[in-house]
C-alpha cells in the first residue's frame, strides 16, 4: 500500500470513528445521561453498561477498540489551537 492509500484509509477510519461516537453521544444524551462521563467510564473500564443500548449505541461502541477512541480524541484535542 502506498502513502496516498494509507492516508486515505486513515481519514476514512477517522471519519467513521467520529460518526460512530456522534451516534453514541446522541443516544446517551437522548436517554438523559451525561455522555462525556459515560464515555469516560466506558473507556476506563470497558464495561459496556456505561453505554445505553438505545439506538444500538452499545453495539456501535463495542466495534471500536478503546485505544483507537482514546488516540483519536487526544489527537483531535492536541491538534487544535489552544487559546
Amino acid at each position: 500500500m502506498d502513502q496516498a492509500n494509507t492516508i486515505n484509509f486513515e481519514l476514512n477510519r477517522a471519519q467513521e470513528l467520529h460518526a460512530s461516537l456522534d451516534l453514541v453521544y446522541s443516544a446517551l444524551k437522548e436517554k438523559g445521561y451525561n455522555p462525556v462521563m459515560q464515555l469516560v467510564g466506558y473507556i476506563l473500564s470497558e464495561d459496556p453498561t456505561y453505554i445505553t443500548a438505545h439506538n444500538n449505541a452499545r453495539k456501535i461502541i463495542a466495534k471500536i477498540d478503546r485505544d483507537e477512541i482514546l488516540a483519536e480524541l487526544l489527537k483531535n484535542y492536541l491538534d487544535k489551537p489552544q487559546n
